[in-house]
């Protein structure tokens, strides 16, 4: 016990994505019951359609000075990697004038120390997962190439890696022209003429690991209960109770909010003021003669792709809008166009599974872990488009404040209430 705190014996988790139930697992391991509460079902937002990627090398801070060179008249393009449609709400507005703020040099270095210090620690907590009875697999990523069309392009992301390791990262990798990386993996078409190829670094189908997480939470006694949606948190002083649509449950000694672009809708009442917005981006997959054996990443295009089976996940772009909205066709074509030239023997046109998710952003492009103003209500949410790679550290972190009243000093910078 630690200033009167108290270890919970039952505690709630709202959402069932990659943090959600990594926070469960880690709570059941201190000896904890849990309860974890979706609106939909397991990995049904964000942790399902991305690209998998485990890659603490380059788990960097959305808001960065790159972002702002792109312009304005490129942002409000459809066909922009980065796209910001027209609109006049205002809370979306004053995200967009926060995050630009935040898009600095200085700005990027500071979140970028802050994020080095769990980025350590985030190939470990997956290993301790394998290790303990996830049956989910991480695979190794023996050729993660980062490929571009030109070494100036490149140019970009070996300056970004220096600032990492600058900030206490450590990043292996090598530099390759555009031969050696198609010798490393044919995929690539002429088109590429300089490569980085990155070590260390891991990937995972997202939506069948986090089925395997929500596997081992119920097979050690937790209840994850599905097509729950969490209409109201009351903290009574003694105990939490949560209302959901069907039904109420509780008491709960502590519960965690970690519903992805959803957090600050009941967040907010427990003096959470800092924005979530959603960030969306939209995947498919396709059939390739060479299924690459690790990821493929074109930063320049912003597109992602992943080798899952016999086929090639495509993602990318971000765009910042509703979660709500529907898919965008015009998102999912920008894409299609960005990578066709680069790739080789990929049907960009036989494309299954066309998906749009909302990863929780913050306009200071750190997450939101923590205690709220109430001392048995906690966040853990915001993590951008690292939400795979640092949801089982995040919940390994948040698990041991919970359960001893500390706060790690790994998320001191990840107040929620800054």
């Amino acid at each position: 016990m630690v200033n009167g705190h108290a270890a919970p014996r039952r505690a709630a988790i709202v959402g069932a994505g990659m943090v959600g139930l990594s926070t469960a697992w880690f709570l059941q391991e201190r000896g904890i019951d849990v309860t974890v509460l979706d609106r939909e079902g397991v990995a049904a937002g964000a942790s399902w359609g991305n690209a998998g990627w485990i890659t603490p090398g380059i788990s960097t801070p959305l808001p960065e000075p790159a972002v702002l060179r792109y312009g304005i008249r490129a942002l409000l393009s459809p066909r922009s990697p980065v796209y910001v449609p027209p609109t006049l709400n205002l809370r979306l507005i004053r995200f967009l004038a926060s995050f630009a703020l935040h898009s600095t040099a200085p700005r990027w270095r500071r979140a970028m120390a802050a994020l080095a210090e769990v980025n350590r620690q985030a190939l470990p907590a997956f290993a301790t997962l394998e290790e303990n009875g996830v049956a989910g697999r991480t695979r190794n990523a023996k050729s993660f190439l980062a490929a571009y069309r030109t070494e100036q392009e490149r140019a970009v992301l070996l300056e970004e890696i220096e600032q990492v390791q600058g900030a206490g990262q450590e990043v292996g990798f090598e530099v390759l022209s555009g031969d050696d990386a198609r010798e490393v993996e044919p995929s690539l078409s002429d088109r590429i003429g300089a490569a980085i190829r990155l070590h260390g670094q891991r990937f995972v189908d997202p939506g069948s690991f986090v089925d395997s997480l929500a596997a081992a939470v119920r097979g050690r006694g937790g209840l994850v209960l599905e097509g729950a949606e969490v209409t109201g948190v009351v903290d009574d002083g003694a105990a939490v109770r949560v209302s959901t649509s069907i039904g109420d449950e509780g008491p709960f000694d502590a519960v965690v909010l970690a519903t992805g672009t959803w957090l600050g809708d009941i967040a907010r009442g427990f003096g959470v003021g800092l924005p979530v917005q959603a960030g969306r981006g939209y995947s498919f997959s396709v059939p390739i003669d060479h299924v690459p054996s690790g990821p493929v990443y074109f930063p320049a295009q912003r597109v992602a792709c992943t080798p899952l089976g016999d086929r090639l996940r495509v993602a990318g772009m971000m765009e910042f809008r509703s979660p709500e909205a529907p898919l965008d066709r015009r998102r999912i074509e920008a894409i299609v166009e960005a990578a066709r030239p680069l790739l080789r023997g990929a049907d960009l046109d036989d494309r299954r599974d066309e998906w749009v998710g909302s990863r929780p952003c913050t306009p200071d492009g750190l997450p939101l872990v923590g205690a709220t103003r109430s001392p048995r209500v906690y966040v853990a949410g915001g993590h951008g488009m690292w939400g795979i790679t640092l949801g089982p550290v995040t919940g390994r972190l948040l698990a041991d404040s919970i359960v001893t009243g500390r706060v790690a000093p790994e998320l001191a910078a990840f107040d929620p209430l800054r």
